[in-house]
């Protein structure tokens, strides 16, 4: 466990791809970014702030960091409740990944 509050925790990525890969997961269950209503959006605010304080407990705001939240079969969603993925502590690439067809 990286960080845990009221709304939600954050824990390590079990296959990192990046030397800090943390996902940062909401305790209410949203299943993705398509079902979150407007009443969810103090959740969801908060948790861009809880990755935040992840990267500033990990020391990785002076370098920077990526933040990623994937929707859908196509978007790479394998886990059907909405989380953040927060990478860092490398230089990260900024290629656009396609699939086979693309």
């Amino acid at each position: 466990m990286v960080l845990e509050n009221e709304d939600c925790l954050a824990i390590e990525d079990i296959h990192p791809q990046a030397p800090a890969h943390i996902l940062i997961i909401p305790k209410k269950h949203i299943a993705d970014v398509a079902s979150a209503r407007s009443a969810d959006a103090e959740l969801i605010g908060k948790l861009i702030l809880a990755a935040n304080a992840v990267a500033i407990k990990l020391d990785l705001q002076a370098k920077g960091f990526r933040l990623i939240i994937n929707q859908g079969e196509d978007g790479g969603q394998m886990v059907p409740h909405l989380h953040v993925h927060l990478l860092g502590g490398k230089k990260l690439g900024s290629k656009i990944v396609h699939d086979k067809e693309g």
